[in-house]
C-alpha cells in the first residue's frame, strides 16, 4: 500500500477526540500511528482503506523511553514521520486548597510535560523527513479562572506557551508548531453526561451556540492543518468552542 504523505502519529488515539483526528487523517491519506495505553486504534467502520491506514502502537505517555521508541517506529514508513498530535490528557477536579501536591503533578506530567517530551522525541524523525507540523489539544480552559480545576488551567496553559517556544525555535527546521483549544466537546466517554442533566443545562445558557461540539469537527479541524499545508501557521492557538471562552 502506498502512503505519500507519511506518518502521523497521535497520543490517545484509540478514543474519544483522538480517535476523531485519527480518522480524519487517515481518511485524507496519511498512515496513522495510533499511540495509546490499551494499544487499540479507533473503529474504522466498513471503510477498509482507513483502517490499513491505522497503525496500532502500545505506548504510555509518561514513559519517555516508551515514547521515543513509539515515535520511531511510527517514523520507519514510507515518507517518514510528518506530524505528531499531542491528545492525550487528563482532567481532574479538586478544591485548591484540598489540591495534593501529587495529584497536581500527575495532571502536568501528562497534560504538559510529556506534550514536550513527545514533541522532543518526534524532532529527529521530523528534521530528517524535512519537517512537519505538530499540533497540541490544549483547552479553552487555559484563558479561563475555573473553580477546582486549578491543576488542568495550570496544564493547559503550559501547552499554549510549549507550542509558542517550540513553534519559534523550530521554525528553521520547516517545523510548525500550532495548539487546538477545544471548549465542552461531545465524545463517546461523556455522551450521556451532556445528553441531559445540570451539565447540559449550564451549557444551553453558557455556550452562544447553545450546544457542545463534536470530537469530528476537532478531527477535521485538525485534518485540515495538515491538509492545507499553511507555512505561515505556526506557534497559535485555535480555540474550537463554539465562543463560549469570549462570551459575557
Amino acid at each position: 500500500m502506498s502512503i505519500p504523505k507519511g506518518t502521523v502519529a497521535i497520543t490517545g488515539a484509540n478514543r474519544g477526540i483522538g480517535a476523531a483526528i485519527a480518522l480524519a487523517l487517515a481518511r485524507d491519506g496519511y498512515r496513522v500511528a495510533c499511540l495509546a495505553r490499551s494499544g487499540g486504534v479507533p473503529d474504522a467502520g466498513a471503510d477498509e482503506a482507513v483502517r490499513e491506514r491505522l497503525l496500532p502502537i502500545r505506548c504510555d505517555v509518561l514513559d519517555e523511553q516508551a515514547s521515543a521508541a513509539a515515535l520511531a517506529q511510527a517514523a520507519d514508513g514510507a515518507g517518514g514521520l510528518v506530524g505528531l498530535v499531542n491528545n492525550a490528557g487528563l482532567h481532574t477536579a479538586a478544591k485548591s486548597a484540598e489540591l495534593a501536591t501529587t495529584e497536581y503533578e500527575r495532571v502536568m506530567a501528562i497534560n504538559a510535560t510529556a506534550v514536550f517530551t513527545a514533541a522532543r522525541a518526534a524532532y529527529p524523525h521530523l528534521v530528517r523527513a524535512g519537517g512537519g507540523l505538530i499540533v497540541n489539544i490544549g483547552s479553552f480552559f487555559d484563558k479561563l479562572g475555573v473553580k477546582r480545576n486549578l491543576a488542568y488551567c495550570a496544564s493547559k496553559a503550559a501547552v499554549g506557551a510549549i507550542t509558542r517556544c517550540l513553534a519559534v525555535e523550530w521554525a528553521a527546521q520547516n517545523i510548525r508548531v500550532v495548539d487546538v483549544a477545544p471548549g465542552y466537546i461531545l465524545t463517546d466517554l461523556n455522551r450521556d453526561m451532556m445528553a441531559a442533566g445540570p451539565l447540559r443545562e449550564y451549557l444551553d445558557k453558557r455556550i452562544p451556540a447553545g450546544k457542545p461540539g463534536t470530537a469530528d469537527e476537532v478531527g477535521r479541524l485538525v485534518a485540515a492543518l495538515y491538509r492545507e499545508k499553511l507555512d505561515f501557521l505556526s506557534g497559535e492557538t485555535i480555540y474550537i468552542d463554539g465562543a463560549q471562552g469570549i462570551a459575557h
